[in-house]
């Protein structure tokens, strides 16, 4: 299947365009949605804010990737900083940039959703046909290549404590196990939207506008009727606005830019819900260093991870949190490491032989973990997001747990990623500094490359933004199609949940 067609918005001088759907944002569910569109012979537009990148244009550069390819270049954070927000910003949206992790929705969060939030159609049952078409659609099978250092060592960890672990699936064709999934596929065996669905949809005739920034929707009475969009290069600038009208509008932007968009619009938000319940999965980083090279820069990023740390009790307490390993590069290792001087330095140079974990906590299954909010300020988005003491204590239990997987598997030295954190040589000398370590924005390093919530779906307009279908509960033809939808974080990396999701309303 060839690449999509893409279409600048800079070379656009129609003032009017007109569609019978547009969809905004490019991601999983944005190339899903218009795929299935064009399937039904309706005429398509995609109108994406990143770059019209592919696979010629992808530069195995962390600087130039960062730049091109991620929201704010790889800088975005919550309001006050306290988490770090690395999101896609570029044609296939997170998918291009993700790490090709792809997991089911698991069956906790299921039941949580049908049990607090009744969503009872979504279930097991309902859902396997759409997950067996989406893995089929993105090449999602057992990865049999040996996993690298980094995640071998996070398996050799864990066994010794007798502790669980699995390997990822992958959504890759014909992988070179490069490990540069994060700056773009250079050789396009990741099978992103731009790859999959929307190159599809292109073939089917759907129109694909990249560098297209949508300012707001315009709304007549109880309808969408037209999109204002500009160039983004021109978002600051005095440019004229263009209109885009259509029959239907899908917003597939992101768990920040859907609600974010919606918010800029003034859409009707009569019981105050839009942008609430905005969840992440907050994630602790754990590094380690080794007397034998690791290399974490090269190979498949994540094949091993370990959901041994997950309750498996609607009504636990206690934190639960995911385990995996990050690819680690020069600049993220740099710009991740609350160091400085000396101390970041020798770090920095040690950089082969570093072996990183990180916790992924699940958001929005206990009361003490109420998400966050986006607010939008004269035009930008952000993200209200607190760090409650709930999930600090679930911080202290993760960096416990991922430093007694590390010393399990051998490292010479193990160091929290924290403001005070030090290196040292015993599992001990690490209890003992965890303990005494506050777990306080800005000191704990955190960072989330999920985003969930926002735009609920739910029965009931007084409890949620959109209805079971996803379509806005207070206008006609808009609909979401994003992890703006899930009512609280999945608990494991949402590519794939997104796309079944969507699969399954599109019926």
């Amino acid at each position: 299947m060839k690449e999509p067609q893409v279409i600048s918005f800079n070379e656009v001088d129609q003032k009017e365009l007109e569609f019978d759907v547009v969809v905004i944002g490019s991601g999983p569910g944005g190339g899903l949605s218009a795929l299935r569109a064009c399937e039904r012979g309706l005429k398509v537009a995609v109108f994406e804010m990143g770059p019209g990148l592919k696979t010629k244009d992808f530069v195995m550069d962390e600087a130039t990737a960062y730049q091109n390819l991620y929201q704010e270049a790889a800088g975005r954070t919550t309001l006050g900083g306290e988490v770090t927000i690395l999101q896609g910003r570029t044609l296939g949206g997170g998918s291009a940039i993700n790490w090709t992790s792809s997991f089911e929705t698991p069956d906790l969060t299921l039941r949580t959703w049908q049990e607090k939030y009744s969503l009872t159609h979504l279930n097991r049952e309902s859902l396997k046909g759409h997950f067996e078409k989406v893995k089929e659609l993105i090449g999602v099978a057992t990865w049999e290549i040996p996993p690298n250092a980094n995640n071998e060592l996070l398996a050799q960890g864990l066994k010794k404590l007798g502790v669980s672990y699995a390997s990822i699936p992958r959504n890759v064709r014909g992988c070179q196990n490069l490990g540069y999934c994060g700056f773009g596929c250079p050789t396009g065996a990741k099978q992103s939207s731009f790859r999959t669905s929307l190159a599809r949809g292109s073939s089917l005739g759907a129109s694909i506008y990249c560098d297209a920034f949508v300012k707001k929707l315009l709304i007549k009475k109880d309808k969408v009727y037209a999109l204002e969009v500009c160039p983004r290069t021109a978002v600051l600038g005095e440019a004229p606005n263009n209109k885009v009208k259509a029959k239907t509008f899908i917003c597939a932007a992101g768990a920040i830019g859907t609600p974010g968009l919606l918010l800029r619009s003034l859409v009707p938000d009569p019981h105050n819900s839009l942008g609430k319940r905005t969840f992440l999965h907050p994630t602790t980083i754990c590094g380690a260093t080794f007397k034998e090279e690791v290399a974490p820069f090269y190979g498949a990023p994540q094949t091993i991870y370990s959901d041994a740390f997950i309750p498996r009790d609607l009504n636990e307490r206690r934190p639960g949190y995911k385990l995996e390993v990050p690819p680690i590069h020069p600049l993220l290792l740099a710009t991740s490491l609350p160091l400085k001087g000396k101390q970041h330095r020798e770090l920095m140079k040690r950089l082969a032989y570093t072996q990183a974990i990180i916790a992924l906590q699940r958001d929005g299954f206990h009361q003490e973990s109420p998400g966050g909010q986006v607010l939008v300020k004269k035009g930008q988005v952000f993200l209200d997001y607190q760090l409650t003491p709930y999930m600090q204590e679930g911080f202290k239990r993760s960096l416990l747990t991922m430093g007694e997987v590390q010393f399990a598997a051998g490292a010479e030295e193990v160091f929290p990623v924290h403001r005070h954190g030090e290196k040292v040589k015993s599992w001990q000398a690490f209890k003992n500094q965890i303990s005494n370590l506050s777990m306080a924005p800005l000191d704990l390093k955190v960072v989330s490359a999920h985003v969930m919530g926002g735009c609920a779906m739910g029965k009931e307009p007084k409890e949620s933004v959109t209805d079971i279908k996803g379509r806005y509960h207070h206008l006609e033809n808009l609909y979401i199609r994003d992890g703006s939808l899930f009512p609280t974080s999945l608990g494991t990396n949402p590519m794939l949940s997104i796309l079944a999701l969507v699969d399954h309303l599109e019926v």
